[in-house]
């Protein structure tokens, strides 16, 4: 992941796929540093946010491990 002078917003970078992140989807990415659950990450972005649905944030996740961008682990 990483900020995009030109358009202003975080990116992953994939090879051959540049993926635009809205700024919770950037926050989520940043809370997936090994450290934090998924019940954590949704915590900290219902603090951050006024509403944050538990299960669009596992869904966005769940898409992300689904390509491989993303490991969840149970530790």
């Amino acid at each position: 992941m990483t900020f995009c002078r030109t358009r202003q917003r975080q990116i992953l970078l994939n090879p051959e796929t540049v993926v635009v992140l809205n700024g919770s989807g950037a926050d989520i990415l940043e809370l997936c540093d090994g450290r934090h659950t998924v019940a954590e990450i949704v915590t900290e972005l219902g603090a951050r946010y006024q509403a944050v649905p538990d299960d669009e944030v596992r869904q966005f996740l769940t898409r992300l491990v689904a390509r491989r961008w993303v490991e969840l682990t149970d530790g």
